[in-house]
């Protein structure tokens, strides 16, 4: 009996992708867990593609995302790299500092906390 051998692909040919940094996830996670305790988000999706990376909150696992928070470095220069996209694809707030476009949530907070 034989075996096929296959060659491992080699390291530089790994395929790269975005993904968010500690610091990014950290802040975004925060907000997810002060949105989770007022009982308004129940579920979220980390996606790290080629050309960006997207945090998805849901109300409930089976419906479409409430918000998208986008990374998208090659629109870093323009408007900014981050983007906190809404349900129908509204883009509500983008900027270049992540704290800054998360400050977005805050009035929803607000509101979800006083009952």
């Amino acid at each position: 009996m034989s075996a096929d051998l296959v060659a491992f692909p080699a390291a530089h040919a790994q395929t790269s992708f975005v993904a968010f940094d500690r610091r990014e996830l950290s802040l975004i996670l925060k907000i997810y867990g002060r949105m989770v305790a007022a009982g308004e988000w129940r579920d979220y999706a980390i996606d790290m593609l080629k050309d960006r990376a997207v945090f998805s909150v849901f109300r409930r696992t089976s419906e479409m995302p409430l918000f998208k928070i986008v990374k998208d470095p090659k629109l870093a220069r323009r408007q900014g790299a981050y983007q906190v996209v809404a349900t129908g694809g509204v883009i509500l707030k983008r900027g270049h500092e992540l704290a800054t476009v998360l400050r977005v949530f805050d009035s929803n907070l607000r509101l979800a906390e006083k009952g």
